[in-house]
């Protein structure tokens, strides 16, 4: 998926470049800055010192020397003031900077923190929400891969009025479910005999099967051309149908172009998982029924007895098809994330 958020040490990515969050002098002070120092070695204090100042909301690029990405980025983040200050303005350009930076080095993937939400102070959800609105517009027009490090559960706060609606709604269900289990032993218990008249009464003789198998061969031609129409043709009727470019509808899901171009070239073998299935529907914004239609054809669906499922459920109900914050939310609860 083009955007994903993960719970990584950035100096641990495997990618072509990696952005590290310093000041105007380029030394490292603190968390980010001094762990990427400490990873890649002293030829690269010996760079930084030629290539400063750097200004605020600036980038600069280094190599990556002793770490697994090929390219450092060095951008100076915002001092939080209280937010009227002016920080989101450089926040944004930190961002923004850095992915043009990126990709006019031939990088097709990329790493972030959350820059400034450190030492400098700035809210960690503020600058996660903000990242992944200022990203995500920028895949809009670019092919990138770009991952939001997010170091361990407490780097950043989740809504917490949004996590108590979804946990409530995840789980309203249990009672019910308990009592239908519960009713489901008694049935059972009491059902016995019923249940043996109903398997004696679907014996079938050898000969009757053999009349059957014939006329089974012979419909056969006839039931293949009456089959639904495959994952791939039903999502391309639907783009059509909402009027929406290719591009528009896999960049809106989340999904990248060769993923893409497999669903083009294979469309009646082509099968997708539940979490790119679900991401093209939501960038459709499909409601419930049409979901589980388009999930059909892959043969999936969307099960109240599962996390995920029920996450998407809950904003699928909400009419809320802003993936990046359905995958905020599917993070949050260790849940895969929709895109591929």
């Amino acid at each position: 998926m083009p955007l994903q958020i993960i719970r990584q040490d950035i100096t641990k990515m495997q990618v072509d470049a990696i952005v590290n969050t310093t000041n105007k002098d380029m030394i490292g002070y603190s968390g980010v800055d001094l762990a990427i120092r400490k990873g890649a070695g002293a030829l690269l204090d010996e760079e930084c010192k030629k290539l400063a100042p750097l200004g605020l909301g600036d980038a600069k690029i280094t190599g990556g020397y002793d770490l697994d990405a090929k390219y450092i980025i060095h951008t100076s983040g915002p001092v939080w003031r209280g937010g009227l200050s002016g920080e989101s303005i450089i926040l944004k350009s930190c961002y923004m900077q850095s992915l043009k930076l990126a990709v006019a080095n031939g990088c097709n993937s990329v790493a972030f923190p959350l820059i400034s939400s450190g030492a400098y102070g700035y809210p960690k959800d503020q600058v996660l929400k903000f990242a992944i609105k200022v990203i995500s517009e920028f895949l809009l027009e670019h092919e990138l891969m770009v991952y939001i490090c997010v170091f361990d559960r407490t780097s950043y706060e989740f809504s917490k009025e949004l996590f108590a609606e979804i946990s409530d709604f995840i789980g309203e269900d249990e009672e019910e479910a308990e009592a239908v289990s519960s009713e489901a032993v008694i049935l059972s218990d009491n059902a016995v005999p019923e249940r043996r008249m109903l398997f004696s009464s679907r014996k079938i003789t050898a000969s009757a099967r053999a009349e059957c198998s014939c006329d089974e061969a012979e419909s056969l031609q006839e039931y293949m051309k009456s089959m639904d129409k495959s994952f791939a043709y039903k999502l391309f009727d639907l783009i059509d149908k909402h009027g929406m470019s290719d591009v528009e509808c896999y960049k809106k899901a989340n999904v990248d172009k060769k993923t893409f171009s497999k669903i083009k070239c294979n469309p009646q073998t082509y099968r997708p998982s539940k979490q790119t299935a679900v991401a093209f529907a939501i960038a459709l914004e499909l409601n419930l029924d049409e979901t589980q239609e388009l999930l059909a054809s892959a043969g999936l669906t969307l099960s109240r007895s599962f996390i995920f499922d029920k996450i998407i459920i809950y904003f699928i109900q909400k009419k809320n098809y802003d993936i990046f914050e359905i995958n905020e939310a599917l993070f949050e609860f260790d849940q895969v994330l929709l895109g591929c």
